[in-house]
């Protein structure tokens, strides 16, 4: 019994250890990993209130770097997005515009200490760390949930989605006016950090919404805009991970303008 107790212990000590959490950033063709250490012990770390964290559902406080100490945001194309990309397949994409609003809402970095890990997410066993975009001032730029990615695993500058990926555009022959062409920008901020669309897109939590079927093909307008709003009441499954849109992080007026872009693009499949 001690010498298998022995070769158990032997065989642990072994055993590489595991790779701390980091954070890459890549801007301009440069690119620098971070570990929540490097960050917590940088002087630009400050802690922050949050009064009402869009993950937590709650007041929060963390300690975090802004956004700004990590990327020049200044120095990027103000028609450009700096992408979020998360452990789990979440891309947000949060517009250089927002990033760069004088007296708009303000972006951080929060850092997760190892030492006082954060509590689990509302439904899940995992916090938000060990890095997480919040805001401060959210409403002052009409920032939605999705802009809120947790799990960050990597951040990076890229063109616009829309000039990415022209597939997700609609037609150009659209009036200006036509609620499909503010439904455009409301799928690209609530929907493509986790879908695609006529495959455009990096995400790849959710599936396609317009290959082979786009949901204006199978359900009613009122049994998609409660799918969108309440998912969990119109449907289960395992591991259900789509969220709830609240009323006020999408109105009713704009829920219609999401689910008529959707029903345009259902003419615009690209196989």
């Amino acid at each position: 019994m001690i010498a298998r107790a022995l070769a158990v212990l032997l065989t642990l000590l072994a055993l590489p250890a595991a790779a701390e959490p980091a954070l890459t950033v890549s801007v301009g063709g440069a690119e620098r990993v971070f570990t929540p250490a490097a960050l917590l012990a940088s002087p630009d770390a400050v802690t922050v209130s949050v009064p009402k964290d869009a993950s937590y559902g709650r007041a929060m406080t963390y300690r975090a770097v802004p956004l700004g100490a990590l990327v020049a945001v200044d120095a990027l194309p103000r028609d450009g997005v700096l992408e979020a990309a998360a452990s789990d397949g979440f891309v947000a994409h949060l517009p250089v515009r927002l990033l760069a609003q004088a007296g708009g809402a303000e972006p951080y970095v929060a850092v997760e200490p190892p030492d006082a890990p954060w509590p689990p997410l509302p439904g899940k066993s995992v916090s938000a760390g060990p890095f997480y975009v919040v805001w401060l001032k959210p409403e002052a730029s009409g920032i939605s949930p999705e802009q809120w990615p947790y799990q960050l695993a990597r951040l990076f500058s890229a063109e616009s989605p829309l000039a990415r990926w022209p597939v997700l555009a609609v037609a150009e022959t659209l009036p200006a006016d036509d609620p499909a062409r503010a439904g455009q920008a409301l799928f690209v901020a609530n929907c493509l950090p986790c879908h695609t669309l006529n495959g455009g897109g990096a995400a790849n939590v959710g599936p396609d919404l317009n290959r082979p079927m786009n949901p204006t093909e199978y359900l009613k307008p009122d049994a998609l805009k409660r799918l969108i709003r309440d998912p969990a009441s119109v449907r289960s499954w395992p591991e259900q991970r789509m969220p709830a849109f609240a009323e006020a992080a999408l109105g009713d007026a704009d829920l219609d303008r999401l689910v008529a872009y959707l029903g345009h693009m259902a003419g615009r499949k690209v196989k």
